[in-house]
């Protein structure tokens, strides 16, 4: 009878928090890992039963027990020489990653200059063609120019009779 009502007893979120040492973020977490909906009672506040606490307690168990590590069981003789390993450890890893970079900002420094071999000649192929493309619309314009002064001259002659012809004196405003 006293189990049912155990059971059967409801806990305040405030309660849940104080049971758990835990803020509500904490404890929405651990309603999700566990699959537990917290409920409302009629007044529309929220409970816990005491059973869904105590599955709520294992599972913080649980996620604490994968955090904390071996190590801060040991002896703190095991912890000195295992502080040892793991710096020796850590400097291996960094040393690994800092050989890692320097290869791979090797290789793409590698492969953007085999992309980029062919640029350079590109480049002043580029540049030529414009220099080009400039002189030849300077010519056009100049050759327009003589298109224009010869047909003034050719208008200039005037047809008189038996294929002779005459020409005009032209005016030119300078």
């Amino acid at each position: 009878m006293i189990k049912d009502r155990l059971n059967e007893r409801t806990l305040t979120p405030q309660e849940v928090r104080t049971i758990l040492k835990a803020d509500n973020k904490e404890i929405v977490d651990l309603c999700k890992k566990a699959a537990i909906k917290p409920r409302k009672n009629a007044k529309g506040h929220t409970y816990f039963s005491y059973d869904e606490v105590k599955n709520l307690r294992k599972v913080q168990a649980q996620v604490n027990g994968a955090v904390t590590s071996p190590v801060a069981v040991r002896t703190p003789v095991m912890a000195g020489a295992s502080a040892q390993n793991n710096s020796a450890a850590v400097r291996s890893i960094l040393n690994t990653l800092q050989e890692l970079e320097v290869k791979l900002s090797n290789k793409i420094a590698k492969v953007i200059d085999e992309k980029l071999e062919g640029m350079d000649d590109v480049v002043v192929e580029l540049i030529r063609c414009k220099t080009d493309n400039e002189t030849l619309k300077q010519k056009i314009v100049d050759l327009n120019k003589e298109v224009y002064q010869l047909k003034n001259e050719l208008n200039s002659y005037k047809p008189v009779a038996l294929g002779f012809y005459k020409k005009k004196e032209v005016y030119v405003w300078e």
